[in-house]
């Protein structure tokens, strides 16, 4: 081989090894993805493990300092119990059973249909489109998944009735700001309830709740009415049924809310991280009690007999 030869061949592999170690680029060099796929690879087949999406959009609201908090104890509890994975997200991209594209192509093998539950610690308005809006409702209603949310969840989408519909109450003002007050446990064999005692003085900024019937959701815990100070300007319910954790089969899903979880310091408490973590399982199916919805007990706040 003269020298000639041995140049061309030089030059011939370097390009031959350059070309094998640069990275694909698709486009015009390449066809398109296919649907399923993500970045022209197959998509991730989903896990054998329950898939939790934590969703906290507060771009359009009070920026409480418990979210942070309380996004990374849901994925932390399912971590270390080895019972679901979390993928926390504080848009809300994921909002959709449709395929997530960028320039027509998809950058995420993730959405609606990826996940088995939602923990949803929202407030106020949120841009969702119509289309988002009817697959997260169908999430729940039709697909029969699960739907956790906290503390400032029930101020999100008042211009969305059918939300309401989900959740089952309204914010309704929180008369008191952060105080004591006792809370009842009315349902002590429901599996988020089972770690409280019958009633327990807790530090919270307690909310009034509005739009709720308990002819649609089963209260799971109220507020004792003569714990608070009824005579404050900004309350409202007369009658003294303050809820403050419920829950309620919405079509084939499940459906937990709560209104505790203001402080940050509060989601690191047995308390509140049992009473989540036990209501994200439920709602995950992982256990099972009664919702069925039932009258408030006799005295108005009173454990029932």
């Amino acid at each position: 081989m003269n020298s000639n030869d041995k140049a061309s061949r030089r030059l011939f592999l370097g390009g031959a090894l350059a070309a094998a170690a640069a990275p694909r680029v698709l486009g015009a060099q390449g066809p398109p993805p296919q649907p399923g796929q993500a970045g022209g690879r197959p998509a991730q087949p989903k896990p054998t493990r329950k898939q939790v999406l934590a969703w906290a959009d507060i771009r359009n609201g009070q920026q409480h300092d418990s979210v942070t908090r309380a996004l990374v104890t849901i994925e932390k509890l399912g971590r270390e119990s080895g019972m679901y994975d979390t993928y926390i997200r504080t848009d809300s991209q994921l909002i959709t059973k449709q395929p997530i594209l960028a320039g027509g192509r998809p950058i995420t093998n993730k959405n609606l249909n990826y996940f088995d539950a939602i923990f949803f610690f929202g407030v106020r308005e949120i841009e969702l489109t119509d289309q988002q809006k009817a697959d997260l409702l169908s999430f729940v209603k039709d697909d029969g998944k699960g739907f956790v949310a906290a503390h400032t969840a029930s101020t999100a989408f008042f211009s969305w009735p059918e939300f309401g519909e989900l959740l089952g109450g309204r914010f309704d003002e929180h008369p008191w700001g952060i105080t004591d007050a006792t809370v009842v446990i009315e349902d002590p064999a429901f599996p988020a309830m089972k770690h409280f005692q019958a009633t327990s003085v807790v530090h919270d900024e307690h909310y009034q709740t509005k739009d709720f019937s308990r002819e649609k959701i089963r209260v799971l815990a109220s507020l004792d009415p003569k714990s608070v100070d009824l005579t404050k300007p900004n309350v409202h319910q007369k009658d003294g049924d303050f809820p403050v954790a419920w829950v309620r089969n919405y079509g084939k899903g499940r459906m937990f809310y709560s209104t505790l979880g203001h402080a940050p310091e509060s989601w690191d408490t047995p308390l509140i991280q049992t009473m989540y973590f036990e209501a994200v399982k439920w709602a995950l199916g992982l256990t099972d009690s009664d919702a069925t919805p039932r009258p408030r007990p006799l005295g108005g706040g009173a454990p029932r007999k």
